[in-house]
């Protein structure tokens, strides 16, 4: 599948909003914590344009991915994919891509899952370990050049 990154703008965050409400739904849901206006409110409040690029597959929207600068290394956060891209191989080839680029800097990563998220096996895939978890959250850690760039 052909995809490329390009920079947010200011004006993505309603299309990111509305993603991650329709991809965090199902996993907020079993959990109890779904809000139909906090889960888009949460991403407006942090939503940092500077930092996040948007995934176009065929010159259309279909997801976004953050790299925050922290302490030790980055932030990912807000990933998401389209529904209808998931399970496709893309969100490992964004991924490999991304950490590449960190493991150059020598720089490690964190982010975290809710619980019980397919997610986490995607990144287990690429390196992820759990570092700590809560009854919510899987907060997890991946050290540059980590295991396999997965697949």
């Amino acid at each position: 599948m052909a995809w490329a990154l390009r920079s947010a703008e200011p004006t993505d965050v309603e299309a990111i909003a509305e993603l991650r409400a329709t991809v965090l739904r199902p996993d907020l849901e079993r959990l109890g914590r779904f809000d139909e206006h906090r889960v888009r409110q949460r991403l407006r409040d942090s939503f940092s344009p500077q930092h996040t690029s948007i995934i176009v597959t065929d010159g259309a929207f279909a997801g976004c991915v953050t790299l925050r600068p922290a302490e030790e290394g980055r932030w990912l956060e807000h990933f998401y994919l389209a529904p209808s891209l998931q399970g496709r191989g893309l969100g490992s080839a964004v991924l490999r891509t991304l950490l590449g680029r960190i493991d150059a800097d020598g720089a490690l990563v964190r982010l975290n899952v809710l619980q019980g998220s397919a997610a986490q096996r995607l990144y287990e895939r690429h390196g992820f370990i759990v570092e700590v978890q809560d009854p919510v959250d899987v907060y997890m850690v991946r050290r540059p050049s980590a295991g396999s760039l997965g697949t």
